[in-house]
């Protein structure tokens, strides 16, 4: 849950008009408002339902009536200092906002089911969000606001999310009236005295710099260290504070920030845990949204002293989300904090760590900062979440290959019991799994089963999935390698196949895989993998690489030519194409892209495609290559596909996994999508997507809305050719293509059947 205690959008006194009322319910989108009385005591709560249950039995519907007349009365509410799980179980299934009150029954804050976090500045702070990286300035502007507006590019292009500064009104922080000549003051203190009278900003100039911070899209914080400060802060509407270590124990101060009702982000450095225990009570019976940073205030801190593990106990102590600031030399603690739960991590940043200033040199330079926020996001991609186990497609590809499997060890005719004897184990992986074995045996085979045939999870459950004829808007085909084409081929009414080529199948004699012409339509895909570990890339700048990536696909193109002799249904068959536009390590600058478009039509313009048709494939963000870690660049956007074949007059094969994971990870609309690149699609490639890597997954397991897609391509891409392109749908006699027919036909069935 989350507890806000900004509350002008939940409130209504109960003297309002029951129409304000209503309207207020509308904005603030959450179906409900509560009531009180001039005191700000929790009188009543009106919420959607409540006013409907008023209009059925009221016999006025006069809208300009108080809303106490109209609110129910009959309410739950928690005290403010309730523990989570007492509000948790608070909660019932019928309201979703749980009001807190203070002793006098004053409405403090509002529980908001569901909601987990906090808020600052648009960025939501929860353990399931990106980590809230914060650029410490403080005073490492050193008093030049030019200075500071370089230290707040730097940190925006290092991927910071907000750069802190901080205020001292020095009158009010120090007992001397914030004299800088203090003849009296030990030998620390006249430092820091002399430090604040060179080095800090005014407050207009903190405000310049503020301004500054928005106008890049960072978020500017700052730690007021008194009253006054907080007061010019506020004016100018600082959307979160940050608590120093020296203030945390400050109750007066504390009270002010909490009263501001704004998040807090409260270093804990320099506190016992009795004084952390405390502050956090003062804050929880103000109903303060914070976040506690573990920290050690020593510059720098030694990292026999940091103790990252005091994380778990802060987390129980605040009984919320924590973070770390830290003050030690490099960027490895920081790292490894999150690892152990740390959502926020705040590091000093310097320009130049030979500045005069006790707080440079325990920062970080702009090109460790930016390293430390690549490392801190390596970290959140690889802690995943604690849900059930699911095999990456890496894997899946993997065990194919490496696994055992059970395998038949003699002939098995349908009915026959299955024994022992009958079964060995070995690789590759492509059937049942070996600790299956009990469940196999005694089991009556539903099948012929040929010795050296895998044994599926039909074998032991006996609901097969039979080949039948279907019935699409459009023609549709299966993808078929040599070995298995005429096993499957004929199991149904297909219209054509589409032949997945692997590089060795380019060196296959095609005339002794067929002896006579073949009545089905034909496609080809060109190998994803060629010898030598080769993946074609037509946009590569590599000029060696980029002409054996031309010779292989002219080899594809080649044997396409031979095929088509045996195919003579289809004129000019379609051969797809991952044509390249991958990197490394990131995706690219999108002013790059446009040359890549460019240099791919060239080089499809320097094969020869007589009798062919190559269609690029659309792509997903993270292919497959290098188990999923590299970057697509190319044929991911919509837009840039429409382009590319406007430009070159070409069409593309519209992959719905790929491009349903391109609309998952970037927020597209998958039905726009096909709208955009419909009249350019001269094939189909169909099967489901599970978020940004879940490729080619059976349909149903995924996020494709087929009955929405069966609508899109009826009317964006009517007549285009498919086929459902399920991983290792072609096991077991094909079953995993009939389940896909299964699944799709309801929502694809041609309008008139013969």
């Amino acid at each position: 849950m989350q507890i806000i205690s900004d509350l002008d959008a939940y409130l209504v006194l109960n003297s309002s008009p029951l129409a304000d009322c209503l309207l207020k319910i509308d904005a603030n989108k959450s179906g409900t408002v509560f009531v009180v009385d001039n005191n700000r005591c929790l009188v009543g709560v009106l919420s959607d339902g409540d006013f409907r249950r008023w209009l059925t039995n009221s016999k006025q519907t006069d809208l300009s009536i108080a809303v106490s007349e109209a609110m129910n009365t009959q309410f739950t509410a928690c005290l403010v200092d309730s523990s989570t799980a007492t509000l948790a179980m608070s909660f019932k299934d019928s309201f979703n906002l749980l009001p807190l009150v203070d002793t006098g029954n004053r409405l403090k804050a509002i529980a908001i089911k569901g909601l987990e976090g906090i808020s600052i500045d648009g960025h939501l702070l929860s353990q399931t969000t990106p980590t809230y990286i914060v650029a410490e300035l403080g005073n490492n502007h050193n008093g030049s606001l030019k200075h500071a507006k370089e230290l707040v590019d730097a940190a925006a292009a290092a991927n910071a999310d907000c750069v802190k500064f901080q205020m001292r009104d020095m009158a009010s922080v120090y007992k001397n009236q914030g004299q800088t000549r203090d003849d009296s003051a030990d030998l620390g203190a006249q430092y820091v005295f002399d430090l604040l009278e060179k080095f800090q900003l005014s407050n207009d100039e903190l405000i310049e710099a503020f301004d500054y911070c928005k106008s890049l899209g960072v978020t500017p914080l700052c730690t007021p260290w008194d009253q006054t400060s907080l007061a010019v802060l506020e004016g100018y509407g600082m959307p979160a504070y940050k608590v120093a270590s020296a203030d945390f124990t400050n109750l007066p101060l504390l009270k002010a920030m909490a009263e501001t009702n704004k998040p807090l982000l409260c270093s804990t450095g320099m506190c016992t845990e009795t004084e952390i225990i405390q502050s956090v009570d003062f804050l929880n019976q103000h109903a303060t949204q914070f976040v506690l940073l573990h920290c050690n205030s020593t510059y720098p801190a030694p990292l026999k002293d940091v103790n990252l593990r005091y994380l778990e106990r802060l987390k129980q102590i605040g009984g919320g989300l924590v973070g770390y600031s830290g003050h030690e030399l490099g960027v490895d603690t920081s790292v490894a904090a999150v690892a152990m739960g740390a959502r926020v991590i705040e590091k000093h940043f310097t320009l130049d760590k030979g500045m005069e200033g006790n707080d440079h040199k325990v920062s970080l330079l702009p090109n460790e900062f930016a390293q430390m926020v690549q490392s801190i996001r390596n970290i959140e991609t690889a802690l995943g979440n604690a849900s059930e186990r699911s095999l990456s497609q890496g894997e899946m590809m993997n065990r194919e290959t490496l696994a055992k499997s059970l395998i038949a060890k003699t002939t098995i005719t349908k009915g026959e019991r299955i024994t022992r004897e009958m079964i060995e184990i070995k690789s590759p992986g492509q059937g049942l799994q070996p600790y299956l074995l009990p469940d196999l045996l005694g089991k009556a085979a539903v099948r012929d089963i040929d010795a050296g045939d895998f044994f599926f999870q039909t074998d032991i459950d006996g609901a097969i999935t039979e080949a039948r004829n279907y019935y699409f808007d459009r023609p549709f085909g299966i993808p078929v390698r040599y070995h298995d084409y005429a096993k499957l081929s004929d199991l149904s009414n297909l219209d054509f196949v589409e032949f997945h080529l692997s590089y060795q199948d380019l060196e296959v004699d095609i005339d002794s895989v067929f002896d006579e012409p073949q009545g089905l339509g034909l496609a080809v895909h060109a190998p994803e993998l060629f010898a030598g570990d080769h993946i074609i890339d037509l946009a590569s700048k590599d000029k060696s690489y980029l002409k054996t990536s031309r010779a292989n696909l002219q080899q594809t193109i080649a044997v396409t030519q031979k095929l088509k002799s045996y195919f003579p249904a289809t004129k000019r068959p379609v051969i797809v194409l991952n044509a390249g536009g991958f990197t490394e390590k990131s995706f690219m600058a999108a002013d790059e892209r446009p040359a890549l478009y460019q240099q791919i039509a060239k080089q499809l313009g320097q094969v020869d495609q007589e009798g062919v048709e190559v269609i690029v494939q659309t792509m997903p963000p993270f292919p497959w290559h290098f188990g999923g870690q590299r970057y697509h660049n190319l044929f991911v956007d919509p837009n840039e596909i429409v382009q590319f074949c406007k430009q070159n007059k070409m069409r593309i094969c519209l992959d719905i996994s790929h491009s349903m994971m391109a609309c998952n990870y970037y927020g597209w609309s998958l039905n726009e999508f096909i709208d955009a690149v419909g009249p350019y699609t001269a094939h189909l490639h169909i099967s489901d997507a599970l978020g940004d890597s879940g490729e080619g997954v059976q349909m149903g397991e995924g996020n494709v809305d087929f009955l929405q897609l069966g609508q899109s391509l009826a009317q964006h891409v009517p007549n285009v050719m498919f086929i459902p392109e399920i991983w290792q749908g072609h096991k077991n006699r094909g079953e995993g293509f009939w389940q896909a027919f299964e699944h799709l036909e309801p929502n694809m069935a041609a309008q008139l059947i013969a």
